[in-house]
């Protein structure tokens, strides 16, 4: 090369009072386009350059709004549109249980993308090459010492002012970096076939890496021993017990731990005579009963017991809550239809435990009683 191209002009201090000051005068001399280097992080050294804040956050906030729209509208979709179902007692678009996974999004969405915009944008990837590479003034400024570095595309740039400057302000050691032939000739372009072809090779690599690994190397020993270790696997056939099941139902009048048998199975009428309710009809226990109801009640009898289920169409809808018959019913009736189950409706005495189950009783008495009020219920 005939000729080199400078860079910029450099100078080194000794401490971090030095830069600093130097750094607040190079801004006041109204230079625009330089650096500061460091070997860790100088505080205040934004306010003495008169940093305007970074771009880079409007970046931010476009792909962070951008994954917020995009998990709202694939939530909305996958569980309103396409896909409706009812869990609990919730609602389709159940917000409190989906903003997690909006956060989230939202949250790779805007680092990833910010992540990729300022290598892109800001540091021209994928050029990796740079004037101050490989100098004696990054050396310097990486372990010990501290630079000011005032670029040659300044508006006010002049060599002979910018040497007398630095010498003004105590820098030692000014010396220009030049850019060399990598760095003149480079092109900002993303889409070099080059670099597409380092990329597509790159993506040949991981993707046939990742595939041997998951599909040709968990199959080799010793790799494969998890795999074939000797258990039983849900819904699948025995080789080892005789009625060739895998599911084995628990030993007949066993106990678990910490519970008591339900002394009425299978009889209804036993729990309707004997069975008295021991939960106390006040208002923190008639709030358990109404949680609970809505949770796993209310789907099929709705939230006030009238049988207009909510899964129309996916089970035969309940009778009422609020007939005479269900009205005459003891609490130990209902109780044992909880535990037990009733034509279609299953048990749910695994889902809701014994005080639950009372609670849930009292608010069915409550709601029976506001849709059937007596005339004393208003004196």
């Amino acid at each position: 090369m005939s000729e080199r191209i400078l860079y910029s002009y450099t100078g080194l201090f000794d401490t971090p009072d030095e830069i600093i000051g130097a750094a607040s005068k190079t801004a006041e001399a109204g230079y625009t386009k330089f650096d500061v280097n460091t070997p860790y992080p100088v505080h205040g050294m934004d306010d003495a350059m008169k940093l305007p804040p970074s771009k880079l956050g409007y970046a931010s906030l476009v792909f962070g709004l951008s994954g917020t729209i995009a998990a709202i509208l694939l939530i909305v979709i996958t569980t309103v549109v396409d896909y409706p179902n009812i869990i609990g007692g919730k609602p389709f678009f159940s917000l409190p249980a989906f903003i997690p996974i909006m956060f989230e999004i939202t949250v790779l969405s805007a680092s990833i993308a910010t992540v990729v915009t300022m290598i892109i944008v800001f540091f021209k990837f994928p050029n990796n090459a740079h004037p101050m590479h490989d100098t004696d003034y990054m050396k310097a400024v990486s372990s010990s010492r501290y630079g000011v570095s005032i670029q040659a595309d300044d508006k006010i740039f002049s060599e002979d002012q910018v040497k007398d400057f630095l010498n003004s302000i105590g820098a030692k050691d000014i010396s220009p970096i030049y850019y060399d032939d990598e760095e003149i000739n480079f092109k900002h372009n993303v889409l070099d076939l080059k670099f597409i072809g380092g990329l597509f090779l790159l993506a040949i690599i991981v993707s046939g890496t990742t595939y041997f690994a998951l599909n040709k190397l968990m199959y080799m020993t010793p790799f494969n021993w998890m795999m074939e270790q000797d258990k039983a696997i849900v819904q699948s056939t025995s080789n080892f017990f005789e009625d060739g099941t895998n599911m084995r139902v628990p030993v007949e009048a066993t106990i678990a731990r910490n519970t008591k048998p339900y002394k009425f199975k299978n009889d209804p009428e036993g729990a309707a005579k004997f069975l008295v309710n021991p939960v106390p009809g006040n208002e923190k226990n008639l709030e358990l009963g109404k949680k609970k109801f809505n949770i796993y009640c209310s789907p099929c009898h709705d939230n006030y017991g009238k049988g207009e289920s909510r899964l129309r169409g996916q089970f035969p809808n309940p009778p009422s809550l609020h007939s005479q018959k269900l009205r005459d019913w003891s609490d130990g009736r209902i109780y044992h239809v909880i535990m037990e189950g009733q034509n279609v409706m299953p048990s749910y005495s695994s889902q809701i435990n014994e005080t639950e189950r009372w609670a849930i009783i009292n608010y069915v008495r409550a709601l029976q009683r506001s849709l059937n009020a007596k005339e004393s219920d208003l004196q």
